[in-house]
């Protein structure tokens, strides 16, 4: 398009937990960097991450009313009907204010509003707006599987994620998109500055620990109970233990330290200092860490649908990660299998090689290209039919 013509309009829905924001916030910041005019809106609600997340990033935030999705026939099923009338007129009036040429939806509370809204004859609504949706999890939410069944595109981070376009076809697999700092990662670059910055020694092995924004009790108690075994073997540790726990863990090595924070504000960093990793398997993080090529311990939550085992389950079958259940993984284990991967070198090569190899760096530079083309198409053709009239 000419640069006399109006700036393109995407709209990004992808709210509440930082498992469907950073995808959509990194695919606006692809979209940014390929057309640095386009108007980008990100939607969300004023429970979720999204409202310090997204401000943070620069782009505008508009919240809609929340719509949980229950698993159960609960009171909450009942108000659903009315919750999500009220939540599309709300994100129908959103995207015509802001003229939006695409919806690019991620899944979670904020998504099925969008999908709905963009309808066309829904609300009486007498256009569509194309769909674009993307699935991140190994086994698909309620959100996205009701979305594609009118999306344009349908995206997804692995095959058979049960998500399907309007042609009962799989999604075109394009891995998740990762912020720019990790796709663009330079692991041993940046392994001097990131050591230093975390008060981490120049040389031996470092096992970065983190459960997640909040922290995870089982990870905290089960790498801390094998803190001196872990600096007998010269492996020092950075642990992000979480803003709501309280870990503190007696110093057993000047040469291996304990490193323990509340939070890691500067994962870049965090992931260059490391070589190896004990933590959750969500789908953000399984992306992030496969990106950089670090080695990983994966420890999936013991509850919910079983999704985060399905997500590590690729880069274990790559041979980048292992797979240890939540009551698997103890003092002991970390003593003895964890000690004896991060003083194998040999071993934590091959695993970096493996998990870099179902990593995806491009996965927002490619998303972006979709979702620019489908808009531009899209205003093309509105411009078209109002010159006709």
């Amino acid at each position: 398009m000419s640069g006399t013509e109006s700036a393109l309009s995407i709209v990004v829905a992808g709210g509440g937990t930082a498992g469907h924001i950073e995808p959509a916030l990194a695919v606006a910041d692809a979209v940014r960097a390929a057309r640095a005019d386009t108007r980008i809106t990100a939607l969300g609600t004023a429970r979720g991450l999204e409202t310090t997340l997204v401000p943070a990033r620069g782009y505008t935030l508009e919240l809609i009313p929340p719509v949980p999705l229950p698993r159960k026939p609960t009171v909450d099923l009942l108000k659903l009907p009315t919750r999500l009338v009220r939540s599309v007129r709300r994100t129908r009036a959103i995207l015509d204010a802001v003229d939006a040429d695409v919806v690019v939806g991620f899944g979670g509370y904020v998504a099925l509003p969008a999908y709905l809204a963009a309808r066309r004859g829904l609300l009486r609504r007498r256009t569509a707006i194309p769909v674009v949706i993307h699935e991140a999890n190994a086994s698909a939410g309620i959100a996205n599987k009701i979305g594609a069944r009118f999306a344009t595109r349908v995206l997804a981070a692995v095959p058979g994620s049960g998500v399907r376009n309007r042609g009962a076809q799989d999604a075109d697999v394009v891995g998740i998109p990762v912020r720019a700092s990790i796709a663009d990662f330079d692991r041993a670059g940046l392994r001097a500055q990131a050591r230093e910055y975390f008060g981490l020694p120049a040389e031996g092995p470092v096992l970065l620990v983190f459960g997640g924004s909040q922290g995870a009790k089982s990870l905290n108690d089960a790498v801390s109970g094998a803190a001196r075994q872990l600096a007998e073997a010269g492996i020092s540790v950075l642990h992000a233990h979480g803003p709501k726990n309280s870990l503190t863990v007696p110093q057993f090595s000047d040469a291996a330290p304990y490193v323990a924070v509340p939070y890691l504000s500067r994962m870049d960093l965090a992931y260059a200092a490391a070589d190896a990793t004990i933590c959750r398997s969500g789908a953000m993080t399984v992306a992030e860490v496969s990106a950089v090529g670090l080695p990983a311990v994966y420890v999936p939550l013991p509850h919910g649908n079983g999704e985060q085992e399905l997500n590590a389950k690729p880069v274990v079958a790559a041979g980048g990660a292992v797979l240890v259940s939540d009551d698997g993984l103890t003092p002991d284990y970390v003593a003895d299998d964890v000690v004896s991967l991060l003083t194998d070198s040999d071993r934590l090569a091959k695993m970096s090689r493996g998990a870099a190899d179902v990593g995806h760096r491009t996965a927002a530079s490619q998303i972006a290209g979709i979702v620019l083309d489908i808009a531009a198409k899209n205003r093309s053709a509105h411009e078209n039919s109002r010159g006709n009239r």
